[in-house]
């Protein structure tokens, strides 16, 4: 093979290790996501507290994972990525046991800045990792790896903390949780080697402003922009999903929950998709992404109009988790295009961090809404706000192109 088509000449083997190990810590941060929400019924129980008490654990841990996320990035450029994902499982497993022993509100607070902190180091850290260790023909693949288990661990946290439950009580599942974080950090200890990166920026050769300069591209906040606008999307599909559709059209909990279901593994399956179109034609990633996002706005304003009868509805839901999902190795991929030479850790840092704050301000908004009766337009406003991202993904192919 010509150092044309494998500039690395790294065997496949190789890569598959570091995609394998960074896929499996990214798949416990996506677990982490759902530590809290599924246990909201059992505290509301257990401590008492009411929904907006309850909803402002996930406001803490979303700002704390942005504010982190963005700090992140610096500290993995400055002192490599294997340290700071170390640093991150720790903190999941203190979080867990915390939770596990909790017996107040300011306790619960505790588990989710914890949890918030855990979760902030992930995209810096495991970008830094994949651009540096695998090969460029294979970063496609890799990102695609990279989306697809952290839907997975999306897919396996109500299964493992629910059936614990269960079997148990929520505080044995907490335990159980941090059992499977210690092994998952213990495996990554083990393989360490295979973790190491090297760090670009050291404070003795390079300035602070120089460590800064990276903000005064604006492609980087075009980027920022992007995903704050998919993640607004994301949580409204989460959070009010399956409310909509028993509000609209009647169906069950129990068929609402599956349609989610199907929207996350058709998301999934949409990853292992968008993984070949990001490997074969990467310098037009935002191209895939537009097409993409507006497939799935197309999709889910078709859902809020209320013309499709409730298993028409349920069926182009979980087919907007798929065009989403196909749209996502792109995606990352539009970033590392947009990334200067030896900034990879801060810029997706800061990046990744819009997750966060669209995260964040999106319950608050599209509440509104819901506590209104305004489901279908919940919906129509969800695709509104993920069409504009495709107005900013080509700008980012624009602003990356004349860099």
């Amino acid at each position: 093979m010509s150092t044309t088509l494998a500039p690395n000449d790294v065997p496949w083997r190789d890569d598959a290790a570091v995609i394998g190990l960074v896929g499996l810590a990214h798949a416990s941060s996506h677990f982490s996501h759902l530590l809290l929400p599924l246990m909201f019924p059992v505290f509301i129980q257990t401590f008492g507290l009411s929904y907006a008490e309850l909803g402002l654990l996930m406001s803490v841990f979303f700002v704390v994972s942005g504010m982190g996320q963005a700090t992140a990035g610096f500290v993995v450029d400055r002192f490599g990525a294997r340290p700071v994902l170390f640093a991150a499982m720790t903190a999941f497993v203190l979080a867990c046991l915390l939770a596990a022993m909790a017996n107040s509100y300011a306790a619960l607070m505790a588990v989710a800045v914890l949890l918030g902190l855990g979760n902030s180091t992930f995209h810096p850290a495991d970008f830094t990792i994949l651009n540096q260790k695998v090969s460029s023909l294979r970063l496609g693949y890799a990102f695609s790896a990279h989306a697809l288990t952290g839907n997975l661990g999306w897919a396996v946290a109500p299964v493992f903390l629910v059936g614990l439950s269960s079997l148990f009580d929520w505080r044995v599942a907490y335990v159980g949780a941090a059992c499977l974080f210690a092994g998952i950090l213990l495996l990554l200890v083990w393989r360490r080697d295979t973790l190491l990166t090297h760090a670009v920026v050291h404070a003795s050769d390079v300035p602070r402003a120089h460590s800064l300069a990276f903000l005064k591209n604006s492609v980087v906040w075009w980027c920022f922009g992007f995903f704050m606008l998919t993640a607004m999307t994301l949580v409204i599909v989460q959070s009010f999903s399956v409310s909509i559709l028993q509000a609209m059209h009647g169906v069950s909990f129990e068929a609402a929950t599956m349609t989610l279901t199907a929207y996350m593994l058709c998301a999934a399956a949409g990853v292992v998709v968008g993984g070949f179109l990001a490997a074969r034609i990467p310098r037009h990633s935002e191209r895939v992404v537009a097409v993409c996002m507006s497939v799935a706005a197309l999709f889910m304003a078709l859902c809020g109009s209320g013309w499709l009868n409730a298993t028409a509805t349920m069926v182009v839901l979980a087919l907007t988790g798929l065009a989403i999902g196909i749209g996502g190795p792109s995606r990352d991929m539009m970033i590392k295009n947009a990334t200067p030479k030896g900034a990879t850790g801060r810029v997706y840092g800061m990046v990744y961090s819009g997750i966060d704050v669209g995260s964040a301000i999106s319950p608050l908004f599209f509440g509104v809404f819901m506590d209104r009766g305004w489901y279908g337009a919940t919906l129509i406003g969800a695709a509104s706000v993920l069409l504009l991202s495709v107005w900013v993904a080509l700008s980012v192919g624009r602003r990356t192109v004349h860099a």
